[in-house]
C-alpha cells in the first residue's frame, strides 16, 4: 500500500525543514515551514511511477508551491523512473521525484523547480487551516480504506471523551474543545444526543467510535492521552 512509503518520504521533507502531516484535503502529505507559512508543500504517493501519479501531482499545482512525487524504485531499475521521458516531463512541470528503496532509502530523482501556476486561494487556505488545526500527525498519508482523522474528528473525539461518564453541556467542554456547540448541535456522526435542556449525552454509536478511535484520541492539555 501507499502507507508504507508515508514515513520514508516524511522524514525526507521534515530533513528539509518542513512539520509533515499526512492526508491532507486529499494530498497523502502536506508541509509547512514554522518560519514560513506561505511556503506549501505537497507529496503524493504511488506504489509504482505512473502517469496517474503525474496527473495527482498537476492537480495539486494550484495549491502547492513545490509537489514532490514519490513511487517505489522497480526491483530492478527498470521501471518509469529510468525512463528519461518520465523524468523530463516531471522536470518540465516542475515536480521533484523521489525513489523509495524496500529498505526505506529515498532517493532525489529529480529536483523541483518553482512552477507559476495560477493558484486557487481557497482550497490552498483549506489545506493550510487543516494542517494548523490538526493535532499531531493521525493520519498515514496514501491511505484509503479508513476514515481520516481530520481536525474536526479530533474535536468531536474529544468532546465524546469528556462526555463519557455523564451528560455535559456544551459551555463545559468548551475549554477542551472551543466549537463543542457547533459540533454537538450539527452531530455529524450521529454521536450525541440531547438527555435534557441544553445537555448533551453520548449514543451507542459516540461509545462505539471512543473504542474504535481510542488510541489516536488527541492529547490533553498536560500532555496525556485522554482517557475513556
Amino acid at each position: 500500500m501507499e502507507t508504507s512509503l508515508y514515513l520514508p518520504v516524511k522524514r525526507f521533507l521534515e530533513g528539509l525543514g518542513y512539520a509533515v502531516k499526512g492526508e491532507i484535503g486529499h494530498c497523502d502529505l502536506v508541509g509547512l515551514r514554522d518560519d514560513d507559512p506561505s511556503v506549501v508543500v505537497i507529496g503524493e504517493l504511488k506504489l509504482s511511477f505512473n502517469l496517474e501519479l503525474i496527473l495527482q501531482g498537476v492537480d495539486r499545482m494550484s495549491l502547492g508551491d513545490e509537489i514532490w512525487l514519490a513511487a517505489q524504485l522497480s526491483a530492478r531499475g527498470k521501471g518509469r523512473e529510468s525512463d528519461p521521458r518520465y523524468r523530463n516531463l516531471c522536470r518540465r512541470l516542475g515536480f521533484g521525484l523521489l525513489g523509495v528503496s524496500k529498505s526505506g532509502h529515498v532517493d532525489i530523482l529529480v529536483s523541483p523547480v518553482a512552477p507559476t501556476p495560477r493558484k486557487d486561494p481557497r482550497r490552498r487556505s483549506r489545506l493550510v487551516d487543516e494542517h494548523k488545526r490538526r493535532q499531531g500527525d493521525p493520519a498515514m498519508g496514501g491511505g484509503t480504506r479508513r476514515p481520516i482523522m481530520t481536525a474536526y474528528r479530533q474535536q468531536a473525539l474529544a468532546c465524546a471523551a469528556a462526555m463519557a461518564g455523564e451528560p455535559k453541556r456544551p459551555r463545559d467542554l468548551k475549554p477542551s474543545c472551543p466549537d463543542a456547540q457547533k459540533i454537538l448541535h450539527r452531530n455529524v456522526y450521529g454521536w450525541f444526543e440531547r438527555s435534557g435542556r441544553g445537555v448533551y449525552a453520548l449514543t451507542e454509536a459516540g461509545r462505539s467510535a471512543l473504542a474504535m478511535w481510542r488510541p489516536q484520541l488527541p492529547a490533553s492539555p498536560d500532555g496525556s492521552a485522554i482517557a475513556v
